[in-house]
C-alpha cells in the first residue's frame, strides 16, 4: 500500500535529524496549521498575513506564457474551478550526491499570501493576450490564493528525490500560475543551500563558514538570494551588506589587496594615536610602538634568520588598519609574502594592540598552498607566544579562501592544515558543479481522479494521487525511511511493524518499526501563512547536519 524511498547507508550515518526534546524534532516545535482549515476559526485573526517576497520582482507575472494560456483555456472550458491537486519534487540527488536540503518555502508563502494582479498587470497581459475575451481578465483581476492549500516539508529538512516537497491543492487555473514561480523560488534556493550544507559537511562542524560570493553572483539577486540560502544551508555569516540587513545575517569582511598596495610607507598616517581599549589612557605613537615590536621580534631567539626586512608599505596598511578597527583587526597577509613580511608584521601589529587591551582576530590567506602557509603561520604565533609570554596568541584565527570549495576544502583536510574558517564565494554561490536542480511540478489528481504521467524513461513517470509523506524514526531518533500512502489511507503507528516497497524497483522492499513519525505540515491552509523564523531554519540545518 505504501511507497518507500529508503535512505542511503551512507546518509544514515552522516546526516542526524534528531529530536530536540521527547520524540520532537527541531522544527516540530515551529507554529504550523494542522488542518486544511487552520487558518480559521479564530486563527486567521491572530496571524498576520506574510509580508511580501523579498524580491520585489517576485509577482503574479513572473511566470512563463503557457500558464496563461493554459489558464484561459480552463476556463474557456469551464475547468477553472476543478479541485486539482500538484506535487513539486526533484528526481535525481544534486551534486552526484545521495540528499538535498530544501530551500525557498518562506518565498512562495509570501509570494502566495500576497498573490493579486495589478491593473498594470492585466493591461499588459491583454496586449500580449489580445484574442482572449474580456470575461478572463476580469476573471484575473478577481483571484486570490485563498482557496489554495500548500503541504510542505519543513524548510531546511534534508530531502530526497520523488518524494513531494510541498503538495498544491486548490483551483486548477489558479495553481496552474504557481507552477513557474514555485519551481523558480525553490529550484535555486535549495540548490544553494544543498551546496553550503555539503561545504559545511566536508568541513566539519568547528570552523567558521563564510559566503563571500556576492562578487561573482549571477547578478543582485543571485548575489542575495545566495546570501541567504548559505546561511540557511549553515554557514555563519556573509560578506553581503545587503543580504545582512534584509536577512539578519551575521557580516564580515576586512580588507582587500588594493588597500595595503595603497599605502607607500609610515610616513603618510598622520593620526597616529590610540586609545588603550579600558579608555584609561592614550598611546600617542601606535606607529612606533608597531616599529618597535617589528625590532623585538627580528631580533628574537626564536625568529633570527627567518625574515629580514618586510614590506614597510604593507607595514603601514596594517597599522592604518589597526588604528581604524584596533578591536576586531585581521589582515590580509599575501599581497607580497606571507612567511617574510605579512605574518611578521601582523604579528607585530597586533603585539602593539595587545600592549593597549585590544585582541587582535587574525589573518586572512587569499594565495598560495594554504595548507602550508596556514601551518607556518600557526608555528610562527606559537612562537610568540613562547617568545613574549603572550596568552592565546597561538590560537589566533586564521581564515583562507581562494576560490575554495569541497575538493579543495576536502585535500587541505588530507594534507593536514591549521585554517579556522573558510570565506568560500565563486563555487558556491555559482554551484559551479551543477546548474540547476531540476524541480518538476505534477498534476496528481483533479476532482478526486488520480492522474498519471507516463514516459518511457521511468525516472519521468509521476506517482498519481493525492499522497501524504512521512518521516519515519528508529528508537535512537535517527531517521529510517520517507514514505509516501494515498491521503485516504491510515497512517503509519508508532511500534508496528509494517513493510514498505519502493515505488519503481520492486526488489526493494523494508520491513519498518517506527518509533516517531513526522507528518507533511500545512503552511498555507488557504488563508494566512505560517513560515519559520529564519534562525531557526539556520539552526535546524545544521542540526541535521
Amino acid at each position: 500500500r505504501a511507497l518507500v524511498l529508503p535512505f542511503a547507508p551512507l546518509i544514515l550515518r552522516i546526516l542526524r535529524i534528531g529530536t530536540v526534546g521527547a520524540g520532537e524534532s527541531s522544527m516540530d516545535s515551529m507554529p504550523t496549521a494542522t488542518g486544511p482549515r487552520a487558518g480559521e476559526a479564530g486563527g486567521e485573526r491572530g496571524r498576520a498575513v506574510p509580508p511580501r517576497p523579498s524580491n520585489p520582482m517576485v509577482t503574479p507575472l513572473l511566470t512563463d506564457l503557457y500558464q496563461f494560456t493554459m489558464t484561459y483555456a480552463y476556463w474557456k472550458a469551464g475547468k477553472h474551478q476543478d479541485r486539482a491537486v500538484f506535487d513539486l519534487y526533484f528526481r535525481k540527488n544534486p551534486f552526484g550526491g545521495e540528499y538535498a536540503v530544501f530551500g525557498g518555502l518562506e518565498e512562495c508563502i509570501r509570494f502566495i499570501a500576497n498573490f493579486k494582479f495589478e491593473v498594470d498587470d492585466i493591461s499588459f497581459l491583454r496586449s500580449v493576450m489580445p484574442t482572449c475575451e474580456d470575461g478572463f481578465f476580469e476573471y484575473l483581476k478577481a483571484i486570490d490564493c485563498k482557496d489554495v492549500e500548500v503541504y510542505a516539508i519543513p524548510e531546511g529538512s534534508v530531502v530526497f528525490p520523488k518524494i513531494p516537497l510541498m503538495r498544491i491543492e486548490g483551483p486548477v487555473a489558479v495553481v496552474q500560475l504557481l507552477e513557474t514561480p514555485f519551481i523558480n523560488l525553490v529550484n535555486y534556493a535549495s540548490l544553494v543551500t544543498t551546496n553550503a550544507a555539503r561545504h559545511r559537511l566536508v568541513s566539519g562542524k568547528s570552523k567558521t563558514l563564510l559566503e563571500f560570493g556576492l562578487q561573482r553572483a549571477q547578478g543582485p539577486d543571485g548575489g542575495i538570494s545566495a546570501s541567504r540560502c548559505c546561511y540557511m544551508g549553515g554557514f555563519d555569516a556573509t560578506s553581503n551588506v545587503a543580504a545582512g540587513r534584509l536577512f539578519g545575517i551575521p557580516l564580515r569582511g576586512t580588507h582587500s589587496h588594493a588597500f595595503v598596495s595603497s599605502y607607500m610607507g609610515p610616513d603618510e598616517i598622520t593620526d597616529k594615536a590610540l586609545r588603550r581599549c579600558d579608555g584609561s589612557s592614550t598611546c600617542q605613537d601606535f606607529v612606533s610602538l608597531v616599529q618597535s615590536w617589528l625590532s623585538k621580534i627580528q631580533w628574537a631567539n626564536s625568529f633570527v634568520g627567518t625574515f629580514g626586512e618586510t614590506n614597510q608599505s604593507e607595514l603601514a596598511a596594517f597599522t592604518s588598519y589597526a588604528l581604524a578597527f584596533p578591536d576586531s583587526f585581521l589582515a590580509l597577509v599575501d599581497t607580497y609574502d606571507v612567511t617574510k613580511s605579512g605574518v611578521p608584521n601582523f604579528c607585530a601589529v597586533a603585539l602593539a594592540l595587545s600592549d593597549l587591551g585590544y585582541k587582535a582576530i587574525g589573518i586572512r590567506l587569499d594565495s598560495g598552498d594554504l595548507a602550508y602557509l596556514s601551518t607556518e603561520a600557526r608555528k610562527f604565533f606559537h612562537a610568540i607566544e613562547e617568545e613574549f609570554g603572550v596568552l592565546g596568541f597561538g590560537k589566533i584565527s586564521i581564515t583562507a579562501s581562494n576560490d575554495l570549495n569541497e575538493e579543495t576544502i576536502d585535500a587541505l583536510n588530507k594534507q593536514g592544515h591549521e585554517i579556522d574558517a573558510f570565506g568560500i564565494g565563486t563555487y558556491l554561490v555559482t554551484c559551479y558543479a551543477q546548474a540547476a536542480l531540476g524541480c518538476v511540478f505534477k498534476l496528481v489528481e483533479i476532482n478526486n481522479q488520480p492522474r498519471i504521467k507516463l514516459s518511457e524513461d521511468v525516472t519521468k513517470v509521476s506517482i498519481p494521487c493525492k499522497k501524504r509523506c512521512y518521516r519515519l524514526y528508529g528508537r535512537e531518533g535517527y531517521p529510517l525511511v520517507d514514505i509516501m500512502t494515498g491521503d485516504n489511507e491510515p497512517p503509519p503507528k508508532v511500534g508496528e511493524r509494517i513493510l514498505y516497497r519502493h515505488p519503481f524497483s520492486e526488489s526493494k522492499r523494508a520491513y519498518v518499526v517506527p518509533q516517531h513519525v513526522e507528518l507533511l505540515k500545512c503552511y498555507w491552509p488557504g488563508s494566512s501563512g505560517i513560515s519559520p523564523p529564519r534562525s531557526n531554519v539556520h539552526n535546524g540545518v545544521v542540526h541535521f547536519l
